[in-house]
């Protein structure tokens, strides 16, 4: 897929809150002798895009037509973007663009000046009658909103109309505890504290992610609803809730991540890409992104030398492992189970099944498969997360993450030789007995359980 992105030039129109992100690094190794603060000694000025003007440098990276339109001021950083940027641009005489200056000492942002104009603009009429001259030759639109005062409740959904009468999708990074002005848009890109906002909602945590994101898409006629999780990953409601993991491991700076994600939503939208990949393949964008320093854009060339950690190699899809299997001539042996908190009995149950043929394979249920399972308390670790504890196990070779209650289908396709279960299994059925060669149950160590370890933890806070 990452190929074909590469080789595709999509025209994508991008609209919003245009500003311009100051980097000032400094050296920092004495306190002043007039206040009790640290004196920086500058050492260099880095001028970057930002805002929507970064959301621009990221299409424009990925390999898209990119065309700007905006309203901008007649300052010295409004003649920095249109310097820097394709497009056409309305000036409204004695409006500042929003420059951010962050204060850099030894990597480490320790203060940002900012200098803007938040007032809306005036040249809406203007700004509109650009938008439906231009709009119709492109394959995507972005609305870039800041809360600055470029998209305007009438400005935002004069768009949207436009765009949903020409069948063009229009993606939104939006803003603010109202959503309704980005009503009928394709999707909406809030993070959780954004969509709190909007929603009024006391935690998105359990069935209150379900609800919440639902609600967006039902209250605001969204045709994709979705909400970004940070580390967790992306959440999406398509008739129900998904949850597509981050793969990030490692995060230096989160700035600008989440224009990166919109600016790969739009990309992929604009050449017909599932949802679903789409998400996946931007939360890989951001994972690049969060492992630099401040606003960056970043290529498809950077996504696939994206490396993913030895341990995550261990993490495969359905498809991949019987990709894998069908080159691979060696006794398989399965387990499953949820591995919440993996403990001392997990470890030696799991050895003790490898031991039993070549390669062992973990079935691990999802999220979702757990919250059904154990309530919504549970999981205390994240599907990535677990999945990752038990890939650092040598003896474990693959996990695969399912999403139903048992892992029947999983089997089924899998074909696994062995099929492993706990003891306490005696007499019962073992879901999948049907379709392996043989069934091992092993003995657990005594006095271990994820169960006991929570209840004890409790305890000791109480």
């Amino acid at each position: 897929m990452l190929e074909f992105l590469s080789q595709q030039r999509p025209k994508i129109l991008i609209i919003g809150d245009f500003m311009v992100d100051n980097y000032t690094w400094c050296d920092c190794s004495r306190i002043s002798p007039e206040a009790p603060v640290l004196v920086a000694k500058t050492s260099k000025q880095d001028q970057r895009l930002g805002g929507a003007a970064n959301v621009y440098a990221n299409l424009k990276s990925l390999g898209a037509d990119v065309f700007a339109l905006g309203v901008i001021g007649d300052d010295k950083n409004s003649e920095f973007l249109k310097e820097n940027l394709k497009g056409e641009f309305l000036i409204q005489k004695g409006r500042k663009i929003p420059f951010k200056n962050r204060i850099m000492a030894h990597n480490q942002q320790v203060l940002r000046l900012d200098e803007e104009d938040v007032n809306d603009i005036t040249l809406e009429d203007e700004l509109i009658a650009l938008f439906c001259k231009y709009v119709k030759d492109f394959q995507a639109v972005v609305l870039s909103d800041y809360a600055k005062g470029v998209l305007t409740s009438k400005v935002c959904k004069t768009f949207i109309q436009k765009a949903n009468e020409l069948n063009i999708p229009i993606l939104i990074d939006p803003k603010g505890s109202d959503f309704s002005k980005y009503s009928g848009a394709t999707l909406l890109t809030p993070n959780k504290k954004e969509a709190l906002e909007a929603l009024k909602f006391e935690n998105l945590d359990g069935e209150n992610l379900e609800r919440g994101i639902k609600k967006l898409k039902d209250d605001f006629s969204l045709k994709y609803s979705m909400i970004t999780l940070s580390e967790a990953g992306i959440a999406v409601y398509d008739q129900k809730l998904h949850i597509v993991p981050a793969k990030a491991l490692e995060v230096y700076d989160v700035t600008g991540a989440g224009d990166s994600v919109i600016a790969v939503l739009a990309f992929c939208l604009a050449n017909k890409v599932d949802i679903f990949k789409a998400c996946e393949i931007a939360n890989e964008a951001a994972a690049v992104v969060v492992s630099k320093v401040g606003s960056v854009s970043v290529s498809f060339d950077e996504i696939k030398s994206f490396k993913r950690s030895d341990l995550e190699k261990k993490i495969v899809s359905k498809n991949e492992l019987m990709k894998i299997l069908n080159d691979k001539n060696k006794k398989i042996v399965f387990t499953n189970g949820c591995f919440d908190i993996v403990h001392f009995g997990h470890i030696k149950y799991l050895q003790k099944a490898k031991k039993l043929g070549d390669i062992l394979i973990v079935g691990l249920n999802s999220d979702e498969s757990v919250r059904r399972l154990k309530g919504n308390e549970r999981p205390i670790n994240s599907e990535f997360q677990r999945a990752c504890m038990l890939a650092a196990f040598y003896f474990v070779d693959f996990v695969v993450i399912f999403n139903e209650d048992t892992p029947l289908k999983l089997i089924a396709d899998l074909k696994p030789d062995i099929l492993v279960k706990g003891a306490d299994y005696e007499g019962k059925e073992v879901v999948g007995a049907n379709l392996v060669s043989r069934v091992e149950l092993i003995e657990f160590e005594e006095g271990f359980s994820t169960s006991k370890i929570i209840e004890k933890i409790r305890k000791q806070n109480d």
